[in-house]
């Protein structure tokens, strides 16, 4: 199994960068924890599973890209978020 580092990396760093842009929302009584996230996590990873790799990737059957993306943005929302 290859691993293509490209769309690993482009996902993380866009999810990172949005990751960091969202601010909460004082008059919002929303409160995410850690169930929140690892709701969000395992529903990406079905999302992934449906949408599947990208044409001509034989690196696994998810969409590598997507995962990496929706992890860059919870790790930029728990890091640097505002």
């Amino acid at each position: 199994m290859i691993f293509y580092i490209g769309p690993l990396v482009l996902g993380f760093l866009l999810g990172f960068i949005l990751g960091t842009r969202i601010k909460p929302n004082p008059k919002s009584k929303l409160k995410f924890d850690k169930e929140v996230y690892a709701i969000v996590l395992i529903a990406a990873v079905i999302v992934a599973y449906y949408i599947g790799p990208f044409p001509y990737y034989e690196d696994g059957p998810l969409a590598s890209g997507f995962v990496a993306g929706i992890i860059g943005l919870i790790l930029g929302k728990l890091t640097l978020g505002r």
